[in-house]
């Protein structure tokens, strides 16, 4: 799994901060989501993919990448 984010359109509501602290963190300056990790190692997947699925603004977008 791949992580791209769309941070201008980030509107600072922080859910995925909640769902998911280990992968998402927010800026210090405009509240806008960062990163921590681009790609979550496997336990994380379901956190991240439902932080996507919270996101008011529809910024985090995920690739999933084959592992076989």
């Amino acid at each position: 799994m791949k992580i791209r984010l769309e941070t201008h359109r980030c509107v600072g509501a922080g859910q995925c901060v909640w769902v998911a602290p280990q992968v998402f963190d927010q800026s210090e300056q405009d509240g806008t989501v960062r990163l921590r990790v681009e790609r979550p190692a496997a336990e994380l997947h379901d956190f991240v993919r439902e932080a996507a699925r919270v996101c008011p603004a529809r910024v985090i977008h995920i690739e999933e990448e084959n592992t076989e």
